[in-house]
């Protein structure tokens, strides 16, 4: 999660909504990203989905078996479609996003029952630093003080 996070700084340095994310297969990095959704512009350039991109150009295939995804925000539907599609075996974020996360807090695309493939789920590692930033990049942008 501290290499998703370096992503999610990149990404804000770039004006970019600080998201990163890092995908790893036998404990190996196969891929890293972050926003870019503002600069591509594409506003399908969320971090999960450039990684998956990537990770499928890696390996050649679009399966991704045995994989598991650090991010550090919850995923939204159309990242958590993807993930689904791409058969990952786990996720794991940092932040939630109560607007539109798709995991936990507004859908739960993951472990919808009509799903051919089930994505376990872990939550919550380095959220402070992860929702700080997130933070800290709206508040900047607003002109305003963050709030602890």
């Amino acid at each position: 999660m501290e290499r998703a996070l370096a992503q999610a700084r990149q990404a804000a340095a770039a004006g970019e909504v600080p998201v990163g994310a890092v995908l790893v297969r036998h404990g190996s990095v196969l891929a890293e990203a972050h926003n870019l959704i503002e600069s591509t512009p594409d506003a399908t350039a969320h971090a999960e989905m450039l990684l998956l991109r990537e990770a499928a150009r890696e390996t050649q295939s679009w399966r991704l078996e045995g994989v598991t995804i650090y991010v550090t925000l919850e995923p939204c539907p159309m990242c958590a479609g993807a993930m689904v599609l791409a058969r990952i075996d786990r996720l794991v974020y940092a932040a939630p996003d109560p607007r539109k996360g798709a995991v936990d807090s507004v859908y739960d695309v993951l472990r919808h029952p009509a799903n051919n493939h089930r994505v376990e789920v872990t939550s919550g590692l380095l959220a402070d630093p992860a929702g700080r930033l997130l933070r800290e990049f709206f508040a900047a942008r607003r002109g305003k003080p963050s709030s602890p």
